[in-house]
C-alpha cells in the first residue's frame, strides 16, 4: 500500500482516538444524518467543542455535511468507512 494511503489512515485512526468522537459516529450510524444542535444534547461539552470534533472527523472524510439554513447537518461516509474496512481486510491476509 502507498505511504499516502499509510498517512491517510494514521490521521483517520488519530481522529476516531477520542472516545467522544467514537460515540459521535456511532450516533450517526444509528440515527442517519442529524443535526449538529441535536448532536449535542447527546454530550455533556460545549458548542465549540463538539464543533471540533465534528471538524476532525469531517476533515479526515469520516463525515459528511450538509447545511440547511442556519443548521448543519452531518452524516457517516460510507465510501471512506468501505476504504478503512478494505485497509483492514488487506493487511489482516
Amino acid at each position: 500500500m502507498e505511504q499516502v494511503k499509510y498517512e491517510e489512515m494514521s490521521n483517520i485512526f488519530k481522529a476516531l482516538s477520542d472516545s467522544n468522537r467514537i460515540k459521535i459516529v456511532d450516533l450517526l450510524y444509528k440515527n442517519g444524518e442529524t443535526c449538529a444542535c441535536n448532536l449535542l444534547d447527546e454530550f455533556n461539552i460545549s458548542q465549540p467543542t463538539l464543533s471540533h470534533h465534528l471538524k476532525v472527523l469531517s476533515d479526515t472524510g469520516i463525515l459528511l455535511q450538509r447545511k440547511e439554513a442556519n443548521w448543519i447537518h452531518y452524516r457517516i461516509n460510507d465510501e471512506k468507512i468501505i476504504e478503512i474496512k478494505e485497509f483492514f481486510n488487506n493487511i489482516s491476509k
